[in-house]
């Protein structure tokens, strides 16, 4: 029996280049290229090649923190109502894209039995904090008794612009656990993604950006931490900083020194056992809120 030659179309099919894509970072709403030029490989669990992801510099960490700052004003001014219908948004482009998800997080964990799970738990979360959205100053503010003919209440306010270094082992589900309670009530965030699994994070940016989010209230840098975290701890224009996925011991206390500097909130980082799909709380919110109290005289 002679066998068959394949197709013409099939020779060509074969013959055909793979197209390697090289993710960008997303600062002010936009997909720049690294301002470094360099890009490292990203690979899956299996040691398998994915994409390229950018290293971002220094000059990076200072154009998001500028483009997290002049985003601020806005979306802090935004009424709670409708930062909480955004993040809804968010919740719902994240079930149109769950399959894609779910794909790129089996491939960057090795567990594909989970990753189902994990991006519905990523999905939920982003709800449960929408909820928290005109519901946490009714909560935790308050109208103090005090003796005079005053009001006194006490409101809590968004911190500013917050640096997060985003769980390294939960590429999904740890990032918008971090990422959500602090956009919430209105602060802006600069993200340094996990350097080994990135692109679960570098997606949900694509979606950040077809969603009703304003430009530049979430940032992503891709790279090493060690290049990038420095630099948003030392930064005087950053107010508060989440060390949740700092595994060094040694670059932990570097970054808590650095942000002393200008006062910075900081938030410690977390074991690396962490269950990301634990119940969640307010605590990270209000970690990245400040309480102001104001007095008013009462009517005669």
């Amino acid at each position: 029996m002679i066998a068959e030659e394949p197709p013409a179309e099939t020779a060509e099919h074969a013959a055909r280049l793979a197209i390697r894509k090289t993710y960008k970072l997303f600062i002010g709403g936009a997909f720049p290229r690294s301002e470094s030029g360099r890009s490292y490989p990203v690979r899956s669990a299996s040691g398998d090649f994915m994409a390229n992801a950018a290293l971002a510099s220094r000059k990076d960490a200072r154009d998001a923190v500028r483009a997290a700052r002049s985003a601020f004003a806005k979306w802090s001014g935004a009424t709670a109502y409708n930062r909480g219908q955004i993040l809804y948004r968010i919740a719902e482009m994240l079930e149109g894209r769950r399959a894609q998800f779910i794909d790129e997080v089996a491939a960057a964990s090795g567990d594909g039995v989970s990753a189902a799970s994990e991006v519905d738990a990523a999905i939920d979360r982003w709800v449960w904090y929408a909820g928290w959205s005109d519901k946490i100053a009714q909560v935790h503010g308050a109208a103090n008794p005090v003796a005079g003919p005053y009001f006194n209440l006490s409101t809590p306010e968004p911190t500013g612009v917050v640096a997060i270094v985003a769980p390294a082992e939960s590429s999904l589900l740890g990032l918008v656990s971090v990422v959500a309670p602090a956009i919430v009530p209105g602060n802006t965030v600069v993200v340094v993604a996990s350097e080994e699994r990135p692109l679960p994070a570098v997606t949900l940016t694509e979606v950040l950006a077809t969603s009703d989010l304003p430009g530049g209230v979430v940032n992503l840098l891709t790279g090493r931490v060690a290049e990038i975290a420095p630099w948003l701890a030392s930064h005087m224009d950053v107010d508060a900083l989440d060390l949740a996925g700092v595994r060094d011991a040694g670059l932990a206390t570097d970054l808590e020194i650095a942000a002393a500097e200008n006062l910075k909130r900081v938030l410690r980082p977390v074991p690396a056992s962490s269950d990301w799909a634990a119940d969640p709380d307010v605590q990270r919110m209000l970690t990245f809120m400040e309480m102001k109290t104001a007095w008013h005289p009462k009517g005669i």
